[in-house]
């Protein structure tokens, strides 16, 4: 059965832990493996546009000696006159992985199905699982072993990037609190699903709505835009809505004093996080950025083993 990878849960704890570790020692040595070599293409898809995505996954399969075709979906049959099956039913015949930057999750559902080649979600409106690969290997460079750190994500926890942090965040074992008001909470199956994974390995997910008692103890405080694409038109209603959930200073003083933050970016000065928070010493940030790369990296060298084994 080929393996993908659309959401955070689709890989166990130990297979989590083997795509860290690998992606440490294709940072320590970035060419050691050429798995796409001859080169060997694969499709890079971009419903919507990027920049940390589409270079991170263009330089990373170029490093493992293959070919990064990009398509946009704009210049494209897919999401308009073709299926995303009957796209993946043309492109496994030609690639060896297929990359999608997305809207709906049900899309790359539909593309994975029955495809003989690895599909892997490099964002979705419901997840954002590439991210979270690059920041768990940030946190475990800066904190160690990631099993019993407390990780606090503010602002809008029904975003992609606060699902994912439940789902990745209890694979690893973390004490995962997602800090929203009421209306930007998390999926309730998400939560489910999370909690059902953070009781096997030791984890814990909860809910806050006062976000100085979610942050209060952290080891690492993350946020993210307020305002993702698509949905600009409702800035002023969302700045209104989460302005309390924004990162400064006084809100890093109630973490613990060693407390990392981070943010996927790009980030928003001013609005969910101020300047000297991204800017100071307890920021990762950068860091966290280069991590993509290496990450998405052993990733694919991952699910090319998987689905060549």
């Amino acid at each position: 059965m080929t393996r993908h990878f659309l959401r955070d849960d689709d890989i166990s704890s130990v297979e989590q832990a083997e795509i860290l570790d690998l992606a440490l020692e294709l940072k320590r040595d970035r060419f050691a493996v050429k798995p796409l070599a001859g080169p060997q293409t694969v499709a890079v898809i971009f419903d919507k546009s990027s920049t940390r995505t589409r270079v991170s996954f263009a330089v990373g399969i170029a490093d493992l000696g293959g070919s990064p075709l990009i398509i946009s979906t704009a210049n494209s049959q897919l999401g308009g006159k073709e299926t995303a099956s009957d796209t993946a039913r043309v492109l496994e015949r030609q690639v060896a992985a297929i990359v999608w930057r997305t809207y709906g999750q049900a899309g790359l559902e539909e593309m994975a199905l029955g495809t003989t080649v690895p599909v892997v979600n490099a964002l979705s409106d419901d997840f954002h699982p590439c991210q979270l690969l690059a920041d768990l290997l940030t946190i475990r460079e800066h904190r160690g072993d990631l099993s019993g750190q407390t990780i606090v994500f503010l602002g809008d926890g029904a975003c992609n990037m606060g699902q994912s942090y439940l789902l990745a965040g209890a694979t690893a074992g973390m004490h995962v609190r997602i800090a929203s008001p009421v209306g930007y909470t998390p999926s309730e199956t998400v939560m489910a699903d999370a909690a059902v994974i953070a009781q096997r390995t030791g984890g814990s997910v909860e809910l806050f709505t006062d976000p100085l008692a979610a942050v209060a103890g952290a080891d690492v405080v993350v946020t993210d835009t307020w305002v993702s694409m698509g949905k600009e038109e409702e800035k002023a209603i969302r700045l209104g809505d989460l302005g309390r959930y924004r990162v400064d200073a006084a809100m890093m003083a109630l973490a613990k004093p060693d407390a990392h933050f981070m943010h996927c970016l790009p980030a928003d000065r001013g609005y969910e996080v101020d300047a000297d928070v991204i800017d100071g010493a307890q920021s990762i940030i950068w860091d966290e950025a280069e991590n993509r790369l290496h990450a998405q990296k052993a990733l694919l060298v991952w699910l090319l083993a998987q689905n060549n084994a």
